[in-house]
């Protein structure tokens, strides 16, 4: 890689990626939608730059000399189809358009479990995709319709569907430092995490590791929700974890989505969040050794949880669907 832009900079997964690559002496060229969140860069030797998925022409300007392009830029919410469309689907296109023009080389694309619909067996390599939501939908028809425009303009492309992601800046431990847990259902469901750190090391191998195709990313130990939560539990006993039928979950979410539409307020509980809290998405182990050929540095959450905790101390963090700026 010799240059690198980041879209979603100000992302969750964005800021460690962003965070890494300057460690390592890069300069990233970091993309911002909303200028204000941009402050949260400012810290990081890297070359910001304003530019809007949806807007094909702001595009250009910064993909000039960049080489690698690591994106992430989305609207991350459990939304209907049609609500994530014009950034997930449409504004990655334009991105991979904007590419094409530029001569970019690599294109690492941060996909989602939620291209898989509910699965007993462990997801692997060879797992056909079976969206069952409108954010796992989006993300498999822009992966799907990248790929083949990086195939006909001979760019490297590669897509990491990423598991659960947590972190610090996750709207979930937002919750938790918050003390209280709400689950929609019973957490029997066994699902696939990754910690930040190794979410973000494994695109940054993925852009630099000559690899492409589409590849499943997860730690070594795929677990329940309660299993998720008795681990946090274990060094944060004050945290409640209070467990919603779905029935009334479904209720009371759509009795919320008409409370934030009259205030025109970003909703942090969508109706299409409890499917997808209580879908089956176990991950077989080795995934990212697959991918990157490395090993997490996080293999657990028994090793994951603790650092995110550590991390979590005197902090405050808004989560970007809950930021009006």
């Amino acid at each position: 890689m010799q240059k690198v832009l980041v879209t979603g900079a100000t992302g969750f997964i964005g800021i460690e990626v962003s965070r890494q690559l300057a460690e390592r002496g890069m300069r990233p060229r970091l993309m911002v939608r909303r200028p204000v969140r941009g402050l949260m860069l400012k810290n990081l030797e890297a070359e910001i730059m304003q530019a809007d998925l949806r807007s094909p022409e702001s595009l250009d300007r910064i993909l000039n000399g960049i080489d690698t392009v690591i994106h992430l830029g989305a609207r991350a919410a459990f939304e209907t189809y049609p609500r994530v469309f014009p950034s997930i689907v449409k504004g990655s296109l334009n991105l991979m358009q904007a590419a094409i023009k530029a001569r970019v080389k690599n294109f690492v694309f941060s996909s989602s479990l939620l291209v898989y619909g509910d699965s007993a067996r462990p997801i692997d390599q060879h797992t056909e995709p079976s969206p069952m939501s409108g954010y796992g939908r989006a993300k498999l028809e822009a992966e799907q319709r990248m790929a083949e425009m990086a195939a006909a303009a001979d760019i490297r492309f590669v897509s990491l569907r990423l598991s659960h992601v947590y972190g610090a800046h996750s709207l979930l431990f937002d919750r938790i430092r918050h003390g209280q847990i709400f689950f929609p259902g019973k957490g029997e469901n066994a699902f696939a995490h990754i910690h930040i750190y190794d979410a973000a090391r494994a695109l940054i191998q993925a852009a630099e590791n000559g690899r492409s195709g589409i590849w499943v990313v997860a730690d070594n130990l795929s677990c329940t929700w309660n299993d998720f939560f008795e681990t946090l539990q274990i060094y944060h006993p004050r945290l409640r974890v209070m467990h919603i039928p779905r029935v009334i979950s479904y209720v009371g979410t759509t009795i919320l989505s008409v409370f934030f539409k009259l205030t025109a307020q970003p909703n942090p509980y969508p109706s299409g969040a409890i499917s997808c809290w209580n879908l089956r998405l176990p991950v077989v182990p080795g995934t990212i050794r697959q991918a990157i050929g490395g090993e997490p540095q996080f293999p657990t959450i028994h090793q994951g949880i603790p650092d995110v905790l550590d991390n979590s101390i005197s902090f405050y963090w808004l989560p970007s669907n809950l930021d009006r700026s």
